[in-house]
């Protein structure tokens, strides 16, 4: 494919801070032309593609750094263009010294994203795989990124195009048989033809969107609620699960004041902790604000781990959060088995987990309690499937499957052939905004507008 003609563009690829290295970027027809003007050590024009090379960053007499400069010319490259990329010694001051002089010497400065929205205006990917360059910077754990490689890799964009090229041949197949009749029955047959069709269509989206929940759970973590009164151990399941002491634990109540929120793996599933406010009728004003937020959470919440204190009986405040939360997707956890139980077991629902975050006893049977409701035992990534994680993919899925519902609505109603097309026409037109095919350049734009600045 030939590549459009852009600009030369520039940005710091690498996290803004200390380290040991840091990237700055070209990509554009100049980029090797630009590197020249500030590179001393090499002739990079002359330099093979794919090749670092040795030498410092100078401003006229004035050495800025020593660098290693990856030369990569087009088409071989992430966008399609000659790319160079300066490695540099990666503290703030450099990097952004580097970049200024770049932009003197004829770069203009990198919007967010515009190194992969390059990549995808030159062929290099489809907007799908563009989008999963974004899901595996953001993967919180394996099983997230394991995902998103398989969407880089095409799997989620194979089936798409492929179903629409399905789409596109039953669409030319109704057009024979209207312009070039064979037999007097050609409706029935044509409508036959539609309805199997479009039954295959519904049954391969069907059974994609059946993927979303748990992809989209390991994309984007379970956002869950630790909640309970003062003083039953929230803070402390929360640091015991975090490995770090991230909440104040004391035996006053009262002590978390507001929402704690902190993400960590449990079994391969990212788990967005949070922390509340005890809740309790209080007359502090701050503590109070944090009571207001812990409901606010509870209500938003993915998942709820409601603690309770094993070693004390039910109060009416235990009472009133069992009722609160009787409708989420809860895990009742009684805490402190290492003391005398004093609960009244026949008053809980079944299922209550009993633990002690002191002694680390059956922690474990919380991650396999999350599998139960979220992933119904199963593996939570297998191998070769295509799982859809991302909102918009799976908001244009639902909308693909109303088109074809509309189809066979059109066909049960006895609508003429060539109108109900318009509805399997709509269909493969929905999936084309999936790989960007048929997605407007407004929503391109506000996509790669969510990217980081450098990639």
């Amino acid at each position: 494919m030939i590549t459009k003609e852009f600009d030369t563009i520039a940005a710091i690829s690498t996290p803004l801070g200390e380290g040991a290295i840091g990237i700055v970027r070209l990509s554009g027809q100049d980029a090797i032309t630009i590197a020249d003007k500030v590179f001393t050590g090499k002739n990079l024009s002359l330099c093979d593609s794919h090749t670092l090379n040795y030498g410092h960053i100078k401003e006229e007499t004035r050495t800025l750094d020593e660098v290693m400069v990856g030369v990569m010319k087009a088409p071989k490259t992430f966008t399609r263009e000659d790319v160079v990329e300066i490695n540099t010694h990666g503290g703030i001051a450099v990097m952004n010294e580097i970049l200024q002089l770049l932009l003197r010497n004829g770069a203009r400065m990198a919007e967010p994203g515009e190194f992969t929205k390059r990549a995808f205006l030159n062929g290099r990917m489809d907007l799908s795989q563009a989008e999963a360059v974004m899901d595996l910077i953001r993967a919180k754990t394996d099983q997230a990124m394991t995902i998103a490689v398989q969407q880089l890799d095409g799997s989620l964009s194979t089936l798409i195009n492929n179903t629409r090229q399905n789409i596109l041949e039953t669409l030319a197949q109704v057009e024979v048989n209207i312009d070039y009749p064979e037999y007097d029955d050609v409706e029935e047959l044509t409508t036959k033809l539609l309805r199997e069709k479009t039954a295959d269509f519904r049954t391969l989206l069907d059974n994609l969107l059946k993927t979303a929940k748990r992809g989209k759970i390991l994309r984007e973590g379970l956002s869950t609620a630790i909640i309970g009164r003062p003083n039953v151990g929230k803070s402390s399941l929360l640091n015991h699960l975090l490995r770090e002491d991230k909440a104040i634990v004391t035996d006053v109540a009262g002590t978390t004041r507001d929402v704690i929120e902190e993400y960590v793996n449990i079994n391969g599933v990212p788990l967005k902790l949070v922390d509340t406010a005890g809740i309790r009728e209080t007359d502090d004003i701050v503590e109070k604000i944090g009571v207001e937020r812990s409901h606010k959470a509870l209500k938003e919440a993915d998942l709820v781990l409601l603690v309770l204190n094993a070693n004390e009986a039910l109060t009416p405040q235990d009472e009133q959060l069992l009722t609160l939360s009787a409708d989420s997707n809860r895990i009742i956890l009684l805490n402190k088995t290492d003391l005398p139980e004093k609960i009244e077991l026949d008053s809980l629902p079944e299922g209550v987990i009993k633990i002690s975050v002191l002694e680390d006893t059956n922690i474990d049977k919380i991650e396999d309690k999350i599998n139960d409701l979220f992933f119904e035992n199963a593996g939570l990534v297998e191998q070769d499937a295509t799982y859809l994680s991302n909102s918009r993919h799976i908001a244009l899925i639902e909308q693909a499957l109303e088109a074809l519902d509309a189809v066979n609505t059109g066909l049960d109603n006895g609508m003429p052939v060539d109108l109900v097309q318009v509805d399997m026409t709509r269909t493969w037109e929905i999936l084309g905004e999936i790989t960007g095919d048929a997605a407007p350049d407004e929503l391109i734009t506000q996509l790669f507008s969510q990217f980081c600045l450098g990639k």
